[in-house]
């Protein structure tokens, strides 16, 4: 998920630092690491810490005082219990920044940061350089999750990272406007989508607000579009882009369904939808200026959020059904062990810590808690009573969820999703057919992976 602007290497400590009162240990080890990193040189400490074992781990928890908080609270813990040290360390900001960051670090063979977050299309470009965890964890510890999302972070055979949180992409409604037109539930279907948002657009503008719009959602050329297309090709039966190792996507549900977004453009969408990504999207939809949206979890935990215009007024559902039924798609982060810690164990036991049942439980009782990935605390009444749209969560991962192609394309896959997102693109755009595109895609991602054309099921 993209959240945040753009990040430059060579600002890695300079911007963190001015925005965090670092421990001045931790900045010596982030610019000993880089140092190292950009000289060449190995990234190993010198000599073992002079007290006991400390191990680093790097995430993007920065980017809220309360996300930060948490954490800070979940390490304590683990060091009161073990007796480990853990220091943070500060990601980058955007996701593909932190990809090419971890890339670099592993592949130098560095000994930090010990522990990497690992988003959920990152275990198929990182996994020849995280350990195998189920040599560490237990296996009932790693059942107790979503089996999709433990499916998603295994790569031939090897268990990359363990999943800490989920998130999938979900259909919000303004309910006073469905109420208010006489609709008593969300849209089942695309159709639906597209009518009931044609008419109370039309509505709210003879009501004076002319700027309003059925339907937003997020048309950037950018791993968002990604993940929107893919919902509406999986729903309408076009598959998952790469299927038994075979590209897939060329086929007339795809067509279809490209082409049914594509006519949402100016007419339910604004035009500068196709320039939108999750913020964009969400800051119309906040402002009141449209019905529906797409986007995902973490995007209700900001409407919630006291002074938010649509606080209690809206609802979740699962995004509509297209002729193969609802599909949204899977998102979150996870926690891998780099193979090059001096400390695999201690760093498996953190990971085990922190993802685990008891960790995860006393972070869903938080109401600004992202969902969590272990299936069993979607039940739970005291979680429920803190976070009832857990409720709908697990509704919308029953029904069923798009996986990106990422750990099939594995190293590949910034590629492929770049010559995917900018495929759909330009027929949303009107540069292209969706047909023309379909085929164009199919035989540059044929190019990109060495994988044959073959048919969707």
């Amino acid at each position: 998920m993209t959240r945040f602007p753009t990040w430059r290497a060579k600002h890695f400590v300079s911007r963190a630092a001015q925005r965090l009162l670092w421990p001045d240990r931790v900045l010596v080890l982030v610019s000993a690491c880089l140092i190292a990193l950009l000289t060449g040189q190995s990234c190993r400490p010198s000599s073992p810490p002079q007290a006991g074992i400390t191990l680093t781990l790097t995430d993007q928890s920065w980017v809220s005082r309360e996300s930060q908080a948490r954490l800070n609270e979940e390490l304590r813990r683990f060091t009161d219990s073990s007796g480990i040290r853990v220091e943070w360390l500060a990601a980058p900001e955007a996701p593909i920044e932190q990809l090419t960051t971890w890339r670099k670090l592993l592949e130098s063979g560095a000994s930090m940061p010990d522990v990497y977050a690992i988003d959920v299309i990152w275990p198929g470009a990182l996994a020849n350089q995280l350990l195998d965890l189920r040599s560490y964890i237990p296996a009932q510890d790693i059942a107790a999750h979503f089996p999709e999302l433990i499916a998603n972070n295994t790569v031939n055979g090897r268990l990359a990272a363990l999943p800490y949180n989920s998130g999938a992409g979900l259909l919000f409604y303004r309910i006073d406007l469905l109420r208010h037109y006489g609709y008593h539930a969300p849209p089942r279907t695309w159709e639906e989508l597209q009518s009931m948002a044609a008419r109370i657009q039309d509505g709210e503008r003879a009501r004076g607000h002319a700027n309003f719009w059925g339907y937003v959602w997020q048309g950037a050329p950018s791993e968002a579009l990604t993940c929107n297309a893919l919902e509406w090709q999986v729903s309408e039966g076009g598959g998952t882009v790469i299927e038994n190792g075979t590209v897939t996507l060329d086929n007339p549900q795809t067509v279809r369904a490209w082409e049914r977004a594509a006519s949402w453009v100016g007419s339910i969408s604004p035009p500068s939808v196709v320039a939108y990504k999750e913020w964009d999207a969400f800051h119309i939809w906040q402002s009141g200026q449209a019905a529906f949206m797409r986007n995902w979890t973490d995007a209700i935990i900001a409407a919630r959020a006291p002074g938010s215009s649509v606080r209690g007024k809206f609802a979740i559902a699962p995004l509509p059904n297209g002729r193969k039924g609802s599909a949204a798609t899977l998102g979150g982060q996870g926690y891998g062990v780099s193979r090059h810690s001096l400390h695999p164990r201690e760093a498996a036991m953190l990971v085990r810590f922190l993802c685990g049942y008891d960790e995860q439980r006393r972070r869903s009782l938080s109401s600004s808690a992202d969902p969590p990935s272990v299936p069993g605390l979607y039940k739970d009444p005291q979680v429920l009573a803190v976070n009832p749209y857990f409720s709908t969560v697990l509704e919308i991962y029953q029904k069923g969820l798009a996986l990106r192609p990422s750990t099939a394309a594995g190293k590949a896959y910034p590629e492929v999703s770049r010559a995917y997102y900018e495929a759909v693109h330009a027929v949303l755009t009107g540069k292209k057919t969706a047909a023309e595109a379909a085929a164009a895609l199919q035989a540059e991602l044929v190019r990109i992976t060495g994988l044959k054309a073959g048919h969707s099921r």
